[in-house]
């Protein structure tokens, strides 16, 4: 079996499983009873730091495993790692403007790993993955603001 086809299929189906707890958010911040809607969008905030935080390790991975980076390459990449981390705890910080802020570091992450997935040598379907991943993301981050700007 091509154990590449495979990793493919898996990280596909675990990158879109990931979406889930998006959307279960988005729809519950559109559906639940109005006093409620706090509860779901603090649910939002938390999941998305997590998510966002967890891209920047990525980089640390991606920098460990790769031989072939030179020195100022592996320190861009694992600087670059910590990053989103710290636009979340930002995130965290500034009251209303979160979902904001978590905004901008998804997309932001995705402009950093167009520029140096090909440092490591990721296939292409991994950025097209990456850009479907941020534009969902994004969109149901918005949806939710915008559930709790109307019905809050």
């Amino acid at each position: 079996m091509n154990t590449h086809f495979l990793n493919k299929r898996f990280a596909l189906a675990l990158g879109f499983a990931g979406l889930v707890p998006f959307m279960l958010l988005m729809l519950a911040s559109w559906i639940v009873d109005p006093d409620w809607i706090g509860v779901f969008m603090r649910g939002q905030l938390a999941y998305s730091i997590a998510i966002l935080s967890f891209l920047g390790g990525i980089h640390w991975g991606g920098a460990l495993v790769s031989d072939h980076l030179s020195i100022e390459q592996t320190k861009k990449v694992l600087l670059w790692g910590v990053v989103p981390t710290l636009i979340s705890l930002f995130a965290t910080t500034v009251g209303g403007f979160g979902f904001a802020v978590l905004m901008a570091g998804f997309i932001g992450a995705y402009q950093a790993d167009k520029h140096v997935f090909t440092w490591y040598g990721l296939p292409e379907w991994f950025l097209r993955m990456r850009f479907i991943l941020t534009c969902a993301v994004v969109a149901l981050l918005a949806l939710t603001v915008i559930a709790g700007n109307i019905r809050g």
